[in-house]
């Protein structure tokens, strides 16, 4: 990730930097790492249909 950038991610395994210096990762369940994937942004998984 770029400085700034935000991801979402399932992997417990998160440290500061792990994905870039600068970046934020969001731990996530499956079914939200999905929905990201999806709409392109965080979304409410219980907006989804």
């Amino acid at each position: 990730l770029n400085p700034g950038e935000r991801c979402a991610s399932t992997s417990n395994r998160n440290f500061e930097g792990r994905q870039g210096r600068g970046g934020r990762t969001h731990l996530v369940s499956p079914a939200m790492a999905a929905a990201a994937a999806v709409t392109g942004h965080f979304a409410d998984i219980r907006n989804i249909k």
